[in-house]
């Protein structure tokens, strides 16, 4: 190809950047303002222009989300992971819709594989848990829960669902220890297990 010829395009794919990252600005700047649905319509032009705009396509994906169209998100969300396998973010969006669809086999899937990218990421392991609950796997869901609290002991969700997982698997002194446990930051939390295991700590 001629240098001229070279340069044009190079030119050309320069200004489709410039064009691409000042629909980007527009989108962010009128979610700023409220007007979601404008910022939807200029994602969906830039995508129109660049299939493959992966803020695009997450901008997307949760407003489907968010809007009750979960289907529609959750194909977003897998474009998305089929495009940035390593991005354990992409993973976890794509399992969370999974998992709120009931498609549990996939949303293990996913969250299995945001947790091999990023393994500190405790939202993972919950989420992880709580499909795990669902189909039975008591041992497997405790360990999931055991690995959030670990990453994230200050939040109460983790410790409710490991105390309850401890109650079904007939653990009564450890599901004690973590009602102890949360009495010490959630008191709340802590009050609840007790009413529902019918368990005084």
């Amino acid at each position: 190809m001629p240098i001229t010829n070279r340069l044009t395009a190079l030119t050309f794919k320069c200004l489709l950047g410039l064009d691409r990252f000042a629909r980007h600005l527009m989108a962010r700047g009128l979610l700023v303002l409220g007007l979601r649905s404008r910022a939807m319509a200029v994602f969906h032009d830039i995508l129109e222009r660049s299939p493959d705009d992966v803020h695009a396509l997450n901008s997307l994906g949760y407003d489907a989300q968010q809007s009750g169209r979960p289907l529609e998100a959750l194909t977003l969300f897998r474009r998305v992971a089929g495009l940035v396998p390593m991005a354990s973010n992409a993973h976890f969006n794509e399992a969370f819709v999974s998992e709120m669809l009931g498609l549990l086999n996939e949303a293990e899937a996913s969250f299995r594989a945001a947790i091999a990218i990023e393994p500190v990421m405790d939202r993972a392991w919950y989420g992880l848990g709580l499909v795990l609950l669902r189909q039975g796997r008591l041992d497997e869901a405790l360990e999931a829960f055991i690995q959030n609290t670990r990453l994230q002991p200050m939040s109460p969700f983790g410790w409710y669902q490991l105390a309850r997982v401890h109650v079904d698997l007939g653990q009564l002194e450890a599901a004690r220890i973590v009602i102890r446990q949360l009495k010490g930051f959630e008191p709340k939390a802590a009050a609840q297990l007790e009413r529902e295991t019918g368990m005084t700590v």
